[in-house]
């Protein structure tokens, strides 16, 4: 979309857009792109205050309750099961992915748009795809622990033990980096000479793949297909690990039993619903007649508002975590 048709419309960034040269320089009678001009949120001034400071709370918020699930797993004793420990490494991957969005969102919002580098742009999706990538199997790293700890109590510490959670862990990371890192090394091979004005508050792949001038159907082929067992096949495991955990339940004659088991891993069932709803809804179902603004507010969900929410329903619903914070308000504040 050129400058002038943005001040047609008569859109909050034009101003910003009328500061910028994004004519850059030519090779071969092509446009190379060197920067990328990043459009934000298309609201009037006085809104885009408030989201502002909406989003800065939600931030500061996010980053001291995720925090504070490291530190209470790290040192409290009662926090020591696997299940604390995958919640531990969750928080984490939601403060890195926070800290990877929301401070170059910030400026974005409070400039009314913002430019970022080609090479800063790919490294921020590249980053912000393998903490995507990782949250995936993490959680499905949690549902089993679930299965196993419902489905097969005998055998749970004798399989799910410290040593192999950590094999898990770093299994998964060492995965969804080298994934990330073919897609990232095709997609900056393409070509971005249509424009370098994209109509997001991210580096974001469709964003970008629109911009090229390059064909695309091998880089969507190829996100496709290593997409499939960080996504696909997760999505499956987690679906059989709650059916067999649902059979389990229903099998539990007293409803006290069945509530109290079921408590277990509700927890993380409403975060798999959050996080898998938006991310299908986004990435896997067909998004054609899918406005711009509504694709803008779902990549904000699972950016920002599931990082702040994944602490604060595991505060809420965990008894454990609940005393291990007195324990610890006690200790080092009375």
């Amino acid at each position: 979309m050129s400058t002038s048709s943005w001040d047609n419309q008569g859109g909050n960034n034009s101003t910003f857009l009328q500061t910028k040269n994004y004519e850059n320089f030519t090779i071969n009678n092509q446009t190379e792109v060197t920067d990328f001009i990043l459009l934000g949120f298309k609201i009037n001034e006085n809104l885009n205050i408030l989201v502002l400071a909406i989003i800065f709370l939600i931030y500061c918020s996010t980053i001291w309750g995720n925090l504070l699930i490291v530190i209470l797993t790290l040192f409290s004793k009662t926090l020591q099961s696997p299940m604390y420990f995958f919640l531990s490494q969750l928080s984490a991957n939601d403060i890195f992915l926070t800290n990877i969005i929301v401070p170059n969102m910030l400026n974005v919002l409070l400039n009314n748009g913002g430019t970022i580098t080609f090479i800063g742009c790919m490294i921020q999706f590249y980053f912000f795809g393998s903490s995507e990538a990782f949250e995936c199997l993490l959680l499905t790293l949690m549902s089993y622990d679930r299965y196993l700890a419902i489905c097969r109590p005998l055998h749970y510490n004798a399989i799910m033990n410290r040593p192999l959670c950590i094999k898990l862990v770093t299994v998964s990371w060492i995965l969804t980096l080298s994934i990330l890192l073919i897609d990232i090394l095709t997609l900056s091979k393409l070509q971005f000479c249509r424009s370098n004005i994209i109509d997001h508050f991210f580096c974001d792949l469709d964003p970008l793949l629109e911009l090229s001038c390059s064909d695309t159907f091998m880089i969507r082929l190829e996100v496709f297909l290593l997409s499939t067992p960080i996504i696909i096949i997760p999505s499956f495991i987690i679906i059989i690990s709650y059916t067999y955990i649902i059979l389990a339940i229903l099998k539990i004659q007293s409803k006290d039993g069945r509530q109290k088991t079921f408590s277990t891993c509700s927890s993380h069932l409403s975060v798999v619903i959050i996080f898998y709803g938006t991310l299908f809804c986004i990435y896997i179902l067909p998004n054609r007649g899918q406005t711009v603004n509504i694709n803008k507010i779902l990549s904000l969900v699972y950016t920002v508002v599931t990082p702040l929410l994944n602490p604060i329903i595991y505060g809420l619903r965990s008894q454990e975590i609940k005393k291990a914070l007195k324990k610890l308000y006690h200790t080092y504040i009375f």
